[in-house]
């Protein structure tokens, strides 16, 4: 069997189920999963689907061509679909903090994350040895004001070179340009404690601290040119106390990263997650 992953979203209207349905029936599939959703303020349908055809008779391309002239021009659908057994590429980067790296390559050394990771690349030397270890190829891009341009060239080149479907950003600590975002418009995840923008700086933990909050948490979500305010994937808290030390904060809050983080790349990889108008339809 082949399976496919179909991601629709149009002005809300009348018998697009129906039609969507009946057009995979009539060419042989068998719908596996079903999910939509109508944004009622801004009159927005959504719907995610699974089929499974048999691998003999279907061909993905004449398929998304017949779907195109059939159904997309006539409701005016924004559509993509996605071969399910195919892995997407994901690049890392990072800078000096290792702990979401090493959560990120356990889990996908363990088989948990569907993708594959053709190469890291930090701004730092600081932790090539946990890519080595892992067998995968580190490259080391160090930025500068003066160096900043070139750097920039040099990862794109790299994401071209290993045709990369998407980035995440594994706590690596540079604003990233306007040139990476447009070409990877939401498909570059990054990760950051939620005391933004309360608790801005470099010490966010100690602020918190000192303001005796009652809870931390973490927040994954797509880059864009507004820091720290693109679409948000997933978020997480873990409720703390006075008798907290900052140690202990700082240790929580690393925990809630890494889960979130690894939370959001599977929403990603599983095409579970559709973005409108800055605003995330995450689909169960």
């Amino acid at each position: 069997m082949q399976k496919i992953t179909l991601l629709i979203h149009c002005e809300d209207q009348s018998n697009i189920i129906a039609s969507v349905t009946n057009f995979i029936a009539t060419n042989d599939g068998n719908i596996v999963y079903i999910d939509q959703h109508v944004d009622r303020e801004q009159n927005i349908f959504f719907m995610r689907l699974e089929c499974e055809f048999a691998s003999n008779t279907f061909a993905l391309e004449n398929f998304k061509q017949l779907f195109s002239t059939t159904l997309a021009q006539k409701f005016q659908l924004e559509w993509k679909i996605f071969a399910a057994e195919r892995k997407p590429k994901m690049a890392l980067f990072v800078s000096k903090y290792d702990h979401c790296l090493y959560d990120i390559l356990g889990r996908y050394n363990s088989g948990e994350l569907f993708l594959e990771i053709p190469f890291i690349l930090s701004n730092h030397l600081d932790l090539k040895p946990i890519a080595d270890s892992f067998n995968i190829p580190f490259y080391h891009v160090p930025i500068t004001a003066s160096t900043k341009d070139e750097a920039e060239q040099k990862q794109l080149e790299l994401l071209e070179s290993h045709a990369i479907d998407f980035i995440v950003l594994a706590r690596y600590m540079q604003i990233v340009s306007k040139t990476l975002i447009d070409n990877y418009p939401n498909k570059i995840i990054n990760i950051h404690h939620s005391f933004l923008p309360a608790f801005v700086g470099a010490k966010p933990y100690h602020s918190a601290y000192k303001r005796g909050v009652k809870i931390i948490g973490a927040t994954s979500h797509y880059i864009t040119e507004v820091l720290d305010a693109g679409p948000i994937i997933e978020q997480d808290v873990a409720h703390v106390s006075h008798t907290h030390s900052i140690k202990d904060l700082i240790a929580k809050g690393r925990d809630l990263e890494k889960i979130v983080l690894s939370n959001a790349i599977k929403l990603h990889t599983k095409r579970k997650v559709m973005v409108y108008n800055n605003k995330t339809i995450i689909f169960s």
